[in-house]
């Protein structure tokens, strides 16, 4: 508190915790900007009203209580203080409506052109006064202030005093605002910041629920609202009493599962809004001012956890920070280290209301009070206010700009459904709870209704029947080699019957070692059409890798090359059924050690078949060239197979075109390659060297997430058209495709044919549409597992709740969300693993 003050100021005064919050917030507003914290009550006066008189209250309620004449500056050192001048002259204005017809309209008009009208925090009084004149006994007077003056608990006192100043009420001089204060500036500090930092330890990263905000400019929120029924509501105070806690702690504890399971979080953060006035002070519930405060509140939800032992741990944790509600939200998130900690907020609304004071006032004069109606915001994108009644009311306050008014709603219709849920079984673990709606999980599944028959084929029966149909048509092309089909197909037939001599058979496995050429293509078709499981090697490879690889599949045949003379075995070459293993790939995944994933001829056949009707003869009638950069040891290069397997030409890049983004596209251009199928990576560079300038018809990216600008480029390129490709290796190359043109941001796509894709969180539930969880994938395209390693497969292939019986989902590692469209959108990931090229690599 200052001793020496300036000529018609009163007092100089610090701030409190909330308002040094508020006018930071000032500092950076923009003068024309609206301001949030602008806040309104309008009463509704019935009986004879003498104007003047209703004036002279007014004012006479600045000089009761000086701390609303304040003004806030900076000292020269830059620290705000709040400056409280002797005397400040009322801001009052009258408005004549009687005879206006619609003057309901009329009187929202001027109070909210009052609200868009900023206050400058320097020039008091930041309260401003409108009566409006309806008839002669009817009334309303606006009062608009900024919320840097006074609380929710304060505005009633407020009308209290005003009435029965109005009324020449006797009032006891009330307890003043610098008290407070002075209260404030004596606790210990040292004791609260230890405090708020024990609680915060370990939270590393800020709770966000709304999407990035790129302009940070103030917007007026709209609203929605719900009301518990009052036989859920009753149920709940019951159970609030047997517990011994609080419908806060209760309203709490559902909000923090709800931002859980917003955020994909065990551990959160979100702000809540505390009286702030000290039991110790005496008077302090008569006292008017800011003493609210903004303060975080941490939950941690463990597995086990029932809603009784989430609430008993909640209201301990928040008793035990009672004593600390003083420090500044800023002085207190410095404790955390990490900046902002969270972007919803709580409020729980409970004031009380002196109902007798306000009745003495009107009964003297004859003037009642009929209605208030208030008006209110934060700057928060989710603000919930709480109103305990008879029914629960929530309010949610939301960024329209951030948020839907069905996104709002949602989040509402889902708190509601968690107190149900907490009304209905208190002893249910949490675990079994969670946040889907009645008609969202219907609609879920909807998404994932992808089933279509699919012939009980093997590659070999599909490779066979294209031979038959199209012998004569050229199918390889590798530099200035090209071979048709037959031609194709009577090589592959003399390597089968050699390899089958060489001990190759159903389920072993065949690693070829070979460089890329058109023996490569060979010796992968002959790998199949003995009936072996086909393991290609990247002869580039470190030697140690190559040696493990043999090894670990146990390789019952290497080819390191492709004889082309001596006899050749006269053996009947096998019948190979869709059940039999196709490949091994081998991988590092997640855990850095190579480790094979075997996969099934079935799925390589659904996978075919889906990409021949929705790729293939959806965009082509004629037969096309296929460009294959891939290595042959990444699953991407079966996407080129699959073309050659649907008759068309497939061209199969040497080394250094493949690798060479200059060479790459000239190829293309010159040879008139109508598909392509690369990462992004590899992309962004084929479009830095004009691959869009004469594009293939067809490109198709996947591997590794695509950026926006990619994105943006290809589905804005004429003359091509866009497929982005998921799939891990674990589920057959692809299980989810999107189509370029169809979306303005990237998108994962959607389940191809017999394929199901669930976006779970920790306890393996069903996230709504648009929260982030991890991508687990089920159906046709899982692979059997890895290759002599039960262990791992039973970890990452894992029981599909949502299957029959023996089902089995995979869990990608991936983070993804769906879109309101029920498409995928890729998020990040669940682990360390990054990807170099379309390779997971752990680091």
């Amino acid at each position: 508190m200052s001793a020496s003050k300036p000529a018609g100021l009163q007092d100089i005064l610090p701030l409190s915790p909330l308002q040094e919050g508020l006018y930071f917030l000032s500092t950076f507003d923009e003068p024309a900007a609206v301001d949030v914290y602008s806040v309104q009550q309008i009463l509704d006066l019935t009986g004879p009203l003498d104007a003047d008189r209703l004036r002279a209250a007014a004012a006479a309620l600045l000089d009761r209580h000086p701390n609303l004449r304040a003004a806030f500056r900076p000292r020269k050192t830059g620290e705000p203080v709040q400056l409280i001048p002797a005397k400040v002259t009322q801001a009052w204005t009258f408005a004549d409506l009687t005879g206006v017809s619609p003057a309901e309209a009329e009187v929202e008009r001027i109070a909210a052109e009052d609200r868009g009208r900023r206050f400058d925090l320097g020039k008091p009084p930041l309260l401003r006064w409108t009566l409006v004149r309806l008839a002669d006994n009817a009334h309303r007077l606006v009062m608009t202030g900024h919320h840097i003056l006074l609380d929710g608990w304060s505005a009633p006192l407020l009308v209290r005093d005003l009435l029965a100043l109005y009324a020449g009420t006797p009032l006891p001089a009330p307890r003043p605002y610098r008290d407070y204060l002075a209260w404030l500036t004596a606790q210990d500090r040292a004791t609260g910041r230890a405090a708020w930092r024990q609680a915060l330890d370990g939270v590393t990263e800020p709770t966000l629920v709304a999407p990035a905000d790129p302009t940070r400019r103030p917007v007026v929120p709209a609203v929605v609202g719900t009301h518990l029924d009052a036989g859920t509501t009753a149920a709940v105070t019951a159970l609030t009493r047997r517990l011994g806690v609080t419908l806060n702690t209760v309203v709490q504890a559902a909000w923090a599962l709800l931002v859980g399971g917003l955020t994909g979080r065990d551990d959160v953060v979100f702000g809540a809004t505390v009286s702030g006035r000290p039991a110790q002070l005496t008077g302090v519930e008569d006292m008017v001012g800011l003493f609210i405060n903004t303060l975080p509140v941490r939950v941690r939800v463990r597995r086990d956890d029932t809603w009784t032992s989430l609430l008993d741990r909640v209201q301990r944790e928040q008793a035990a920070l009672l004593d600390h509600q003083y420090l500044s939200l800023a002085e207190i998130q410095r404790q955390a280290g990490i900046g902002a900690l969270f972007d919803t907020l709580t409020v729980f609304e409970s004031y009380p209301l002196d109902e007798e004071g306000i009745a003495a006032g009107q009964g003297a004069s004859g003037l009642r009070l009929a209605a208030v109606t208030g008006h209110d915001a934060t700057h928060y994108p989710l603000t919930l206010t709480v109103v305990p009644d008879m029914s629960l009311t929530f309010g949610l306050e939301y960024r329209p700009d951030l948020f839907t008014a069905e996104t709002a709603a949602g989040i509402l219709d889902r708190l509601t459904a968690l107190l149900r849920a907490l009304a209905t079984d208190p002893s249910a673990r949490l675990s079994t709870v969670d946040l889907l709606l009645p008609g969202e999980r219907a609609g879920l599944a909807r998404w994932n209704s992808t089933a279509h028959p699919v012939a009980a084929a093997s590659v070999v029966d599909v490779f066979l029947e294209r031979v038959a149909a199209s012998p004569d048509v050229p199918a390889v092309v590798f530099g200035s080699q090209s071979l048709t089909y037959n031609e194709l197909a009577d090589r592959v037939d003399v390597l089968a019957r050699r390899l089958v001599g060489m001990g190759a058979g159903p389920e072993r496995v065949v690693a070829v070692v070979l460089p890329r050429s058109m023996d490569s293509v060979v010796a992968w078709l002959a790998v199949l059409r003995a009936g072996a499981v086909y393991l290609p090697v990247d002869v580039d490879l470190p030697a140690d890798r190559i040696a493990f690889m043999l090894a670990d599949a146990d390789a019952a045949v290497v080819l390191r090359s492709v004889p082309t003379s001596g006899d050749v075995p006269l053996v009947e070459l096998p019948v190979v059924s869709s059940r039999q293993a196709a490949y091994v790939l081998y991988t590092s995944g997640s855990t850095g050690k190579p480790k094979g994933v075997v996969v099934e001829h079935g799925a390589v056949v659904n996978f075919f078949e889906h990409h021949r009707r929705e790729i293939f003869e959806r965009l082509t009638d004629n037969r096309i060239r296929v460009g294959l950069s891939a290595a042959l040891s990444f699953d991407t290069s079966w996407e080129g197979v699959l073309w050659l397997l649907a008759g068309h030409e497939l061209h199969l890049f040497d080394d250094e075109t493949r690798r060479d983004p200059a060479l790459l596209a000239g190829y293309v251009a010159r040879n008139g390659i109508d598909f392509l199928d690369v990462t992004p990576s590899l992309a962004d560079r084929l479009v830095a060297e004009g691959l869009l300038d004469n594009p293939p018809a067809i490109l198709a990216l996947g591997g590794e997430a695509a950026g926006s600008a990619l994105w943006t480029a290809v589905r804005d390129a004429d003359n091509v058209t866009g497929v982005n490709l998921y799939g891990p290796t674990e589920a057959t190359v692809d299980t989810l495709m999107a189509w370029i043109g169809d979306s303005a941001t990237p998108l994962v796509g959607r389940p191809i044919a017999n394929t199901r894709a669930h976006v779970l969180d920790g306890a393996l539930r069903q996230v709504p549409v648009g929260v982030a969880g991890e991508l687990y994938i089920a159906g046709t395209p899982l692979a059997r597992g890895y290759l002599g390693r039960p262990g791992l497969t039973a970890e990452r292939f894992v029981a599909d709740p949502f299957g029959g019986p023996g089902g089995r989902m995979y869990r990608t590692g991936d983070v993804v969300r769906w879109t309101a469209g029920g498409s995928l959108e890729y998020v990040g990931r669940s682990d360390d693993q990054v990807k170099i090229r379309g390779f997971r690599i752990e680091l």
